[in-house]
């Protein structure tokens, strides 16, 4: 029982990595509020989780008005904000020649200006409450580049630094700030992030990634459940002296950076790059 007392949000939670990380919180016993825009996956997702341990707010992280009402009902529901979990996100496929402004700013606006926000409204209720711990959901995109995804890997990067910043800032006040870097993590959203890649390639998207997972050096992809773990460790007084930081999720792959080179390869043999 690492999060006994503590109050948790977590955007994005009604499936894949966050509500992954919601049942392991939960599991802890920690109470928490999920967020999405999906109001019937939430419900859902809330259904699998104890009576009385879950609340659910349907918005959008990237809309002011929902990320200041998410803080304000999750405060409410728990008597305090211990722990935020930003993990709601995009992913677009295009260059910077080929990214249209539309997905260019939407990109921008739920993976990086939505995470801000919540912070923003986030943390004086941390510090009225003595401190803190705050998550943010990057990827080994924002260490390093991957082919085709501009928006994604600038979006996480600036996410990174903000990460650093907010560490910086709010030290003093007991609030710590660490960035979960995952890199191929089996997920719908990886799936169809992927069948984007492989259809540029001209291949099958189960090949495709199997391809990709294989050369990793633990020869698969990531569980979602395993970031669940890495989330605890990082809301839990385990972590006390932890912040600023980037932890890698990568199944080793920043060794020798198989999955950038091996898509790059792959672009490149059927003349996409």
């Amino acid at each position: 029982m690492k999060l006994e007392g503590k109050v948790a949000l977590i955007t994005g939670g009604g499936g894949g990595i966050g509500a992954a990380v919601a049942e392991r919180f939960v599991n802890e016993g920690a109470k928490i509020l999920i967020t999405g825009r999906r109001q019937g996956l939430l419900e859902n997702m809330a259904q699998k989780l104890p009576a009385g341990s879950v609340e659910i707010f349907a918005g959008d992280v990237s809309k002011e008005k929902d990320a200041k009402g998410m803080v304000e009902t999750a405060v409410k529901f728990g008597g305090k904000l211990d722990v935020l979990v930003n993990n709601a996100g995009i992913s677009m496929i295009g260059s910077v020649a080929d990214i249209s402004i539309e997905n260019w700013n939407k990109t921008l606006a739920i993976n990086l200006t939505g995470p801000m926000m919540m912070m923003k409204e986030a943390i004086p209720h941390m510090i009225k409450a003595g401190g803190g711990s705050i998550i943010n959901i990057a990827s080994v995109g924002g260490l390093r580049c991957l082919p085709g995804r501009t928006a994604y890997c600038t979006t996480k990067a600036g996410l990174i630094m903000l990460t650093k910043q907010t560490a910086l800032d709010y030290g003093k006040n007991n609030i710590r700030c660490n960035a979960v870097c995952p890199g191929g993590v089996t997920t719908e959203m990886t799936e169809a992030d992927f069948g984007q890649a492989a259809k540029m390639v001209g291949m099958e998207t189960g090949p495709f990634i199997k391809e990709i997972a294989t050369a990793m050096p633990l020869n698969r992809f990531a569980d979602i459940h395993e970031m669940g773990g890495i989330c605890t460790f990082l809301a839990s007084d385990d972590s006390s002296f932890m912040t600023g930081a980037e932890l890698v999720i990568d199944g080793g792959t920043a060794v020798v950076d198989v999955v950038g080179a091996g898509i790059s390869g792959l672009m490149r043999k059927a003349g996409v790059l």
